[in-house]
């Protein structure tokens, strides 16, 4: 953002600079133009009067030639301005310097002779651009009682007046790579102030989502700064951060106490269904055992949800990974593999141990097993009879891993970021028996250890379900 916010200062200054200096540059060098212009046409009036008399005596000499012809000579040696006489035919009939010197001017239709020699005279040129060498060329009517004689013309260079329009072009780009430069300098602080409450703001939104993905508590209030939009901006966000700490700190509440409340009801509905049982009609027996399920779901739901909200208070009112106990993870690992082998057995899939054996994890000891008991147990529910699920250990340079790989179909990246969701069933397993809650507590439980639950693809169509924790 701040990268963006700093172009768009710099695409503002720069096209004021350009805006302001083009048209400065451009008047400056119009101006110049003119200036010259004006000058040569004041210049080539005058010879076009003085010629009178050397036309009127072309062909018989004379005096009055010679002394013109030395006047227009002295006047190309100083200002290098070429000047021709033509008659009324368009002939040459005197020069300032000798014919080889003397520069090409037609006398074809629409050029500035055959416009002197209609009577008119030249107009101004259009802006000459610094990388136009054509000279400039002005012609002049000679009048001798109303009735044009001939004309004169002036050959100007304008590598000099070019040259001053270079010049003006390069000082007004160098203005403009100043004021960039200026601007930059300007811009990175102003950017910079004014941005970073938006990138406090942004912080503290990615904890609140964190935290409520996480079942923690929300982000504190941020630190007030930068323009009064933004301030204000502050205090709305701060003011839905309070509202979201309290949304969550009630509904955590409520979950952990209505999940308590329930369980006395729902035991005691279950010892009368159990008592019930052979005491039904041949009829009703079906609707019995369904009753019977029904109620053994219903328990499992509530100690997932006492379990989830024991796992996002721990999150909540976690002190950090130094106030989390040391666990070692052999015992632990070997002794819920044992556990569950029996049902693999059952199922007919292979349940091996592998990795680094020694290590030693920042994890309470009945977390750990809720994690590998939830993560086992969907492992065991998709892995396929003849399939294998393999428990590992190891040791990066920084964090402890227990990984588990499953036999099954695997999930796709749109499912495994949903996987830890409450109650959240991948699409085509509705059927499938559990509540939905085994994967979101493992998670929780993981985040108040300071580590993470990591989902990804296994070496086959299977999925990896990876714990890291920070190392005892």
């Amino acid at each position: 953002m701040r990268s963006r916010l700093l172009l768009v200062v710099l695409v503002l200054v720069g096209l004021l600079a350009a805006g302001l200096g083009i048209p400065l540059a451009t008047f400056y060098a119009r101006s110049a133009q003119e200036a010259v212009f004006t000058d040569r046409l004041t210049d080539t009036i005058s010879f076009a009067s003085a010629a009178q008399r050397p036309l009127l005596e072309s062909g018989r000499g004379g005096s009055a030639r010679s002394a013109f012809e030395a006047e227009i000579a002295r006047y190309d040696e100083v200002y290098g301005v070429a000047v021709l006489v033509y008659d009324r035919a368009g002939a040459l009939v005197a020069a300032s310097r000798p014919g080889d010197r003397l520069p090409q001017v037609s006398a074809g239709p629409g050029d500035r002779l055959a416009v002197a020699l209609a009577g008119r005279r030249s107009q101004p040129y259009p802006l000459i651009l610094p990388w136009e060498a054509d000279d400039l060329v002005l012609g002049e009517p000679v009048l001798v009682d109303g009735e044009v004689v001939g004309a004169v013309v002036t050959v100007s260079p304008t590598a000099a007046l070019r040259a001053a329009e270079t010049r003006t072009w390069t000082l007004v780009a160098a203005a403009t790579l100043a004021a960039l430069l200026t601007g930059t300098l300007v811009a990175l602080p102003l950017t910079a102030w004014v941005l970073r409450p938006v990138r406090r703001l942004d912080g503290a939104m990615h904890e609140v989502g964190s935290a409520v993905l996480a079942g923690g508590g929300a982000a504190p209030p941020t630190r007030r700064s930068g323009p009064p939009e933004l301030r204000r901006l502050a205090e709305s966000f701060d003011a839905m951060t309070q509202a979201v700490r309290e949304a969550l700190s009630s509904q955590r509440a409520f979950v952990a106490d209505a999940s308590h409340q329930l369980r006395n009801p729902l035991t005691a509905l279950r010892l009368r269904l159990s008592n019930l049982d052979g005491r039904t009609a041949p009829d009703a027996s079906d609707d019995h055992l369904a009753a019977m399920e029904e109620s053994e779901r219903l328990s499992r739901v509530l100690d997932g949800l006492l379990a989830l909200a024991r796992a996002e208070r721990a999150a909540e009112h976690a002190g950090g990974p130094d106030g989390v106990p040391v666990t070692g993870l052999d015992d632990l690992v070997a002794d819920r593999i044992d556990n569950w082998r029996p049902l693999a057995e059952h199922e007919g899939v292979e349940l091996c141990r592998g990795g680094t054996t020694g290590l030693r994890a920042r994890i309470d000891p009945a977390g750990l097993e809720g994690v590998l008991d939830a993560v086992l147990d969907n492992a065991l529910k998709y892995t396929p009879a003849g399939g294998r699920v393999r428990v590992s250990t190891l040791l990066t340079h920084e964090r402890v891993a227990v990984s588990v790989v499953d036999g099954g179909p695997g999930m796709s990246a749109e499912d495994r970021e949903r996987a830890t969701d409450r109650f959240w069933r991948a699409p085509g397993q509705t059927n499938v028996e559990g509540s939905g809650l085994g994967l979101a507590i493992a998670a929780r439980t993981a985040t108040a250890a300071g580590g993470e639950l990591v989902l990804g693809d296994g070496p086959g169509r299977g999925l990896r379900v990876t714990l890291w924790l920070l190392p005892g």
